[in-house]
């Protein structure tokens, strides 16, 4: 399982701070997102059973799509105040269950999280565990993204027939979709004009965006205009879309495996004072691997 750190992070800030009060602990560092974090990662552990498990992080607000494209992400405001001390100190709780703190500067999680799947997945069941539907572009026969919906214990699993099924494109047809239509959360625009209804049609009629450029004379003329006006940034936001999967990122996979300390575990929830998940040990229970997958 390679979790995606601040995905879950984030949903752990937001589903534990929208009534406005933030966890501290007796000292005021502020711990809500991290304790959503454990919560998370302890309950895909106990339902999924990986053999194997690491975390990956963004190492910073620029990668290399900011040199290819400068207002990459401009749109972001800054995280909350009370989110910024827990970035590190969650890295210190995740290497306290023995999971790998794994990341590339220059790079995204989502690139790392790319690269080591398609590396071991020859090996092993790849599951990636986030809220991210750009994962869906690494779906294969051994890469199955988990995606986290609202509430606990709620995921969808993606396989190829799932994702045939659920949203009739290909792996790679999702990165093409997001070159058509963009991606508003990131900040690159696609082309104007053409949301995704047009672009699936227009990918499930011609396959990828090279077998749309050969048809463009086939198409009605007003989507014809708009992708020849914005050609460039058609092309340049196919390649913001396409998650790197040949990042410098080096992991050893006997590292990853799941080999829990449980005193080492206790000892760091009990310095953060998360006394509630301690309470009548299910919580250490639900770390422990079982002799058959739940799922």
């Amino acid at each position: 399982m390679i979790i995606d750190g601040m995905a879950l992070l984030f949903r752990g800030y937001f589903a534990t701070s929208y009534t406005g009060s933030i966890m501290k602990t007796s000292k005021g560092v502020p711990t809500n997102a991290i304790f959503g974090f454990v919560k998370y990662m302890q309950d895909a552990i106990r339902t999924f059973q990986p053999t194997h498990v690491l975390c990956c992080w963004d190492m910073g607000a620029k990668t290399f799509r900011n040199e290819l494209y400068p207002n990459y992400k401009a749109n972001r405001s800054e995280p909350p105040e009370e989110l910024i001390p827990q970035f590190e100190l969650v890295k210190k709780v995740v290497a306290s269950f023995n999971i790998p703190n794994v990341g590339v500067e220059g790079y995204e999680a989502d690139d790392c999280i790319g690269t080591i799947a398609k590396k071991y997945s020859d090996q092993l069941l790849i599951q990636i565990l986030t809220g991210d539907h750009d994962s869906l572009q690494l779906v294969s026969e051994n890469i199955q993204p988990i995606i986290m919906k609202k509430g606990m214990s709620n995921y969808e699993v993606f396989t190829l027939d799932k994702l045939q099924e659920e949203k009739g494109l290909t792996p790679s047809q999702f990165i093409d979709l997001k070159g058509l239509m963009g991606d508003a959360s990131d900040n690159y625009p696609g082309v104007k004009g053409i949301g995704e209804k047009t672009a699936t049609k227009l990918l499930k009629e011609y396959e990828t965006i090279d077998g749309i450029l050969e048809n463009l004379a086939k198409l009605p003329k007003g989507v014809r205009n708009k992708i020849e006006t914005e050609i460039e940034m058609l092309h340049l936001s196919r390649k913001l879309a396409e998650i790197h999967c040949e990042t410098p990122v080096e992991i050893n996979i006997e590292d990853c495996l799941r080999d829990f300390d449980e005193m080492k575990i206790i000892t760091m929830l009990e310095e953060l004072e998360f006394s509630r998940l301690l309470k009548g040990g299910s919580f250490i229970e639900g770390l422990k691997m079982n002799v058959e997958p739940l799922v």
